[in-house]
């Protein structure tokens, strides 16, 4: 199965193929702020697994392992597409919201749960 990523104006895209290796809730004030948003969601996949399409602007920020993380986005809309963690070497995390259809797409874990919102409240099943 193949799926498309995409950025909000869709000049930046990724097909992953295959199952996600995991899907994770992260809810670090980092993540918060990059997604204006609760949480994060990474899909993460081998990273032989996934091409990617259009131009795209970096930012490399250094994670609570110490290790730095490269985030792809859009140099038009602005919309974080996907991400390398240098943690997890080989894997290639996209943004779940950039997806066509993601509906079936799961968090298998929440991380940084101290972090979350009081009012969050996720259940994996």
């Amino acid at each position: 199965m193949q799926r498309l990523a995409r950025c909000s104006c869709g000049r930046l895209s990724a097909t992953a193929g295959g199952a996600p290796l995991k899907i994770s809730a992260c809810h670090c004030r980092s993540c918060q702020r990059r997604t204006g948003s609760a949480f994060g969601v990474a899909v993460f996949y081998a990273a032989s697994d996934v091409a990617v399409s259009g131009e795209a602007s970096t930012y490399v920020r250094t994670g609570d392992s110490g290790k730095e993380l490269t985030f792809h986005f859009c140099p038009s809309c602005g919309s974080t597409v996907y991400w390398q963690p240098q943690f997890r070497p080989g894997l290639v995390a996209i943004a779940l919201g950039c997806f066509e259809e993601s509906s079936d797409l799961v968090p298998s874990q929440s991380v940084y749960g101290d972090n979350a919102h009081s009012w969050l409240d996720l259940r994996f099943g």
